[in-house]
């Protein structure tokens, strides 16, 4: 019976960027927040004697072949486990395909949730007749090493990959593949706009450069940078959440009604993070495509009752986000979008908990 999973999205609530590296990379510290905004991926699979994938997408825009993400995750994760099978991919897709939501991460993380359900994979068996059984045992020892064997699959596949296999508030470093949960904030509401402008990674990591270039801003100099950074968000984020005042209920969603973060103020506010958390390529980004500063600036509304707690570019964009806690400051933001003919997303910050309580949710 094929296996449904949600593709959850993510944000990044802070993004700091390292000067070039020799091997062509940038160091980045960074803080994932996953999002109840899905993709919908549905696997079938069944083990053979030889591997077969196929995928599909609602969206002619997704690869359907090995540079596709999903089938990439799908595969290494066989060879790993010395089994074979024939797997069907479908990816439903509801986010935007280019971003900065991670949308086609996220697809990979949810392929291979399907796979080890629909194979039965627990990290220490196969249910059913597998057809290399002595090659599955040899290469796996339980559960441990399967957990931190799927990390350095994911980090394979891509950058962003490994955060969803963590959820909920995530430090990451290095180029984002190295991954730490951090405490999970209170879930706020969060308004997503995606505007029809297309921004392009690799020529926004040129136009940072370019400015390390123009700045004088070493590798070295930005190790330190980014260093302080991890710390200072590693402090910030350990006493998040008072304990007992999650208020989060059994489906996820916060005991409060209406408004998710309560009566209480947004950890955002409280840990004083919101005032200083910034992402770097909104300094080159913005003045390529100053459609989105402007955008940002109508999320975060500031000096207005209705203010967000944080407003940014998630990512290289070109999708931005702003946090509020009430639903009403949520949905007046959407207004002051609407205008401008931009489109938004209402979504919530989903807690690590909720985030896997939710995967397999149909």
């Amino acid at each position: 019976m094929p296996t449904t999973v949600r593709s959850h999205a993510k944000i990044n609530l802070g993004l700091g960027i390292g000067a070039p590296r020799p091997d062509g990379f940038h160091a980045l510290t960074t803080l994932y927040q996953t999002l109840d905004l899905f993709d919908l991926v549905t696997v079938t699979a069944d083990l053979a004697a030889t591997t077969a994938l196929r995928l599909t997408s609602n969206d002619n825009r997704v690869p359907t072949d090995s540079r596709n993400t999903a089938w990439k995750m799908v595969s290494l994760a066989l060879q790993a486990l010395g089994v074979s099978a024939e797997v069907d991919i479908h990816i439903e897709k509801r986010l935007p395909v280019q971003g900065g939501l991670g949308a086609g991460s996220a697809n990979a993380v949810a392929a291979l949730v399907g796979l080890e359900a629909e194979l039965g994979l627990t990290g220490q068996q196969v249910s059913k007749s597998a057809s290399r059984p002595d090659s599955y045992a040899g290469g796996l020892n339980g559960a441990a090493l399967w957990s931190a064997q799927r990390l350095q699959i994911a980090a394979q596949v891509g950058s962003d990959v490994p955060l969803f296999l963590i959820g909920g508030t995530i430090l990451g470093l290095d180029r984002g593949q190295q991954v730490f949960p951090l405490p999970d904030i209170e879930p706020v509401w969060c308004v997503v706009a995606t505007p029809e402008v297309g921004v392009s990674t690799p020529q926004a990591f040129r136009d940072w450069d370019a400015l390390c270039a123009a700045e004088g801003l070493t590798q070295e100099a930005s190790a330190d940078k980014l260093d302080e950074l991890s710390r200072a968000y590693a402090s910030a984020f350990s006493g998040a959440i008072p304990r007992g005042q999650q208020g989060v209920g059994s489906s996820g969603v916060l005991l409060y009604g209406e408004d998710l973060a309560g009566p209480q103020e947004s950890a955002l506010v409280r840990t004083g993070i919101s005032g200083w958390i910034l992402n770097d390529f909104e300094r080159v980004v913005f003045s390529q495509h100053p459609p989105l500063a402007e955008i940002k600036r109508l999320l975060a509304a500031s000096g207005t009752p209705e203010a967000a707690l944080h407003a940014s570019l998630s990512g290289s964009g070109s999708a931005l986000f702003g946090l509020y806690l009430t639903r009403g400051d949520a949905e007046a933001a959407r207004e002051r979008l609407r205008p401008a003919g931009i489109a938004s997303h209402l979504t919530r910050t989903l807690p690590r908990s909720a985030y896997w309580r939710e995967m397999l949710s149909q």
